[in-house]
């Protein structure tokens, strides 16, 4: 009798373990949008490709009618060998869209990620994510024309896994660290469990500290300066996080929009609306990234925020990669979307139909 027990328990145990197997892997599937249905869709039509490579992040100056373009050419050994990229402006006052590399002389490793502008009294300072085998850097420049100086490097612990950046004004900015591990059990947590350790860090033009943490894959960084409202992407949780700024530099969390897709870069329009590149299929796009695939789908969405609970989501683009994988960015001016990715060797500038 006893002997008949135990062998119950071992398959009570078996068949529980099985089923919290299916249950955890099924888990990583629907919360990474792998059955999600990719339909092509965009009122609008394509104007211009343009052939950078892995145009990742992009801003633009409205005042000034141009564009600032993060291009870095990854590879799929990027810890072994440096990875090379270049800052590039985009004129937009023509319709030919005329490019100039600003850092062809930048004299040091640059493997730009994500990039922020900002402009007062004639003076425009850019700021941007540096990824190099020697480490995680943020470096400063000040655009004069189309004349590019490099101002400093900053250097810091708390540049652990630097994702995106978005200044305050010349000396003050956030950036957020996607991830808290390098490596190992733990970094996998993150990023198929959806481990909710990443974090924003702030820094005062002196000093640096972390502004707020439990995010998943901390991303995107926005701030909506008229409302002191940050916006951060957490695409392995499909979700846009609002957070107050605070007088000392730290977030109180306000709530979470769920986005349903992977949200990378934020950019705003002229009517303060959030665009957002986005990942609608994570595990495709962790495919593509490894080269497994050859191409990945890529959405755009449009939030307008008005206060906590009201808000609405629209879906401006969507495809299944085919004119352009993995949408990181979408920039709007006018009528027109620049629009950039991850690794494709061309960012796609296209044009909405007026309502």
């Amino acid at each position: 009798m006893l002997y008949f027990y135990r062998m119950k328990f071992k398959n009570i145990f078996f068949y529980a373990v099985v089923i919290l197997l299916i249950l955890f892997i099924s888990n990583i599937f629907i919360s990474t949008g792998y059955f999600r249905t990719i339909e092509n869709k965009f009122d609008g039509k394509i104007v211009k490709k343009i052939n950078i490579i892995g145009a990742e992040d992009i801003t633009i100056s409205r005042k000034d009618s141009f564009a600032i373009v993060s291009s870095t050419a990854r590879n799929k050994r990027q810890n072994i060998e440096q990875e090379f990229g270049g800052l590039y402006l985009v004129d937009l006052k023509n319709d030919y869209f005329k490019l100039t590399h600003l850092t062809k002389n930048f004299n040091k490793p640059f493997a730009p990620h994500g990039i922020s502008m900002f402009q007062k009294n004639g003076k425009t300072t850019i700021a941007a994510i540096n990824h190099t085998l020697e480490g995680e850097f943020i470096e400063i420049f000040t655009l004069v024309g189309k004349k590019l100086t490099h101002q400093r490097t900053l250097k810091n612990k708390q540049i652990f896994s630097p994702n995106d950046i978005v200044l305050l004004d010349e000396n003050r900015f956030y950036f957020t660290n996607d991830h808290k591990y390098k490596e190992g059990i733990k970094r996998l947590t993150e990023d198929y469990l959806g481990v909710a350790v990443s974090n924003v860090v702030y820094f005062d033009g002196k000093k640096f500290t972390e502004a707020t943490d439990g995010i998943a894959y901390a991303n995107g960084i926005n701030i909506d300066v008229k409302r002191d409202l940050v916006f951060v992407a957490s695409p392995r949780k499909f979700l846009i996080k609002v957070f107050q700024k605070n007088e000392n530099g730290t977030l109180s969390f306000i709530e979470d929009i769920d986005c349903k897709t992977g949200v990378d870069n934020i950019e705003f329009d002229e009517d303060n609306n959030l665009w957002i590149g986005a990942h609608p299929n994570l595990m495709h796009f962790a495919s593509y990234a490894k080269g497994d695939k050859k191409i990945a789908p890529s959405e755009i969405i449009k939030i307008q925020y008005t206060k906590k609970g009201d808000y609405k989501i629209d879906q401006i683009y969507m495809e299944d990669g085919t004119n352009m994988s993995a949408s990181t960015v979408a920039a709007p001016f006018g009528n027109l979307i620049l629009t950039g990715n991850v690794m494709d060797n061309h960012f796609l500038i296209l044009e909405k139909n007026s309502n």
